[in-house]
């Protein structure tokens, strides 16, 4: 690992803990995403003022972060857009680099602390999961030259019965393997799924052997967010990839302190929902 890789990795993980809030939906090109983000400028203000360790966002929107003034969270920035997250399902499924010939490039220019690209497995799809090997290896390539941290998002997506075309699995047996296989092609943070059963965690965060982050899914009861998150850090998760679960919530900024007493402060789902509703009071 390069000084330029340990030090974006420093800025994006205190004390090896990193709550990073996800609003780069937009580029799914879906309008149940949007619910939350319709006025992103608001959304970027109030959640800079939240201070959650990161913020993952698209090119196109990273300015609201960058040229903010005064002291921000670190940017992740998306590399890669696709048409897994369609409410349909199409023909032909497939997922590209934003810019495949320089990658990275847009991440140097903007300052980002680390990049994120997909890793997607979706039954009897084999020409998506070809492509994602393909992104991935383009951007490790360009990682290595210039001391980016990678993060991998490896998602094991299935027909859904209602929604989107496709959803993601908490199946242990399924995204073990998957999360393995990211940490195989040179994962430096790996953002997986939560098991179904938040006791068998442990089994990714030991194939992914880096940090592995929490991806939140859609908008969930907020009690059932952080007891759920509480056990999942105690199965020796490095913090969570949340975006729905906050943007879409009426207070984001009272979700992102809740999230962070748990990942930060080891705070129990209680206390943290205790420290949501004072807030409120």
């Amino acid at each position: 690992m390069s000084a330029s890789n340990k030090a974006r990795m420093k800025r994006l993980f205190r004390h090896g803990r990193c709550l990073d809030v996800a609003v780069d939906h937009g580029i799914a090109n879906e309008p149940d995403f949007l619910q939350g983000l319709e006025n992103i400028d608001a959304v970027m203000q109030n959640l800079i003022a939240a201070q959650p360790d990161a913020i993952q966002l698209n090119y196109g929107q990273a300015d609201l972060l960058q040229c903010a003034e005064g002291a921000k969270p670190a940017l992740v920035l998306r590399t890669d857009v696709g048409n897994a997250y369609n409410a349909v399902r199409h023909r032909e499924m497939w997922a590209v680099l934003h810019n495949p010939d320089e990658p990275v490039l847009a991440a140097l220019q903007l300052d980002a602390a680390a990049v994120v690209v997909n890793l997607y497995l979706i039954p009897d799809e084999p020409a998506i999961f070809r492509m994602c090997i393909e992104n991935i290896g383009r951007l490790r390539h360009a990682c290595d030259r210039y001391g980016m941290p990678l993060m991998i998002e490896p998602l094991v997506m299935a027909p859904a019965g209602q929604g989107a075309a496709y959803g993601s699995l908490g199946d242990a047996e399924q995204i073990v393997p998957l999360v393995r296989l990211a940490r195989e092609l040179g994962a430096d943070i790996i953002k997986a799924d939560p098991t179904d059963n938040p006791a068998d965690f442990h089994r990714v965060v030991e194939a992914a052997r880096c940090p592995t982050l929490v991806r939140g899914g859609g908008k969930g009861e907020i009690g059932a967010v952080l007891h759920k998150s509480a056990l999942l850090m105690a199965q020796g998760a490095s913090g969570m990839v949340y975006g729905r679960n906050v943007y879409q919530h009426a207070s984001p900024a009272r979700v992102v302190a809740a999230l962070m007493a748990i990942i930060h402060q080891g705070a129990s789902g209680e206390d943290a929902l205790a420290l949501y509703q004072q807030a409120d009071a």
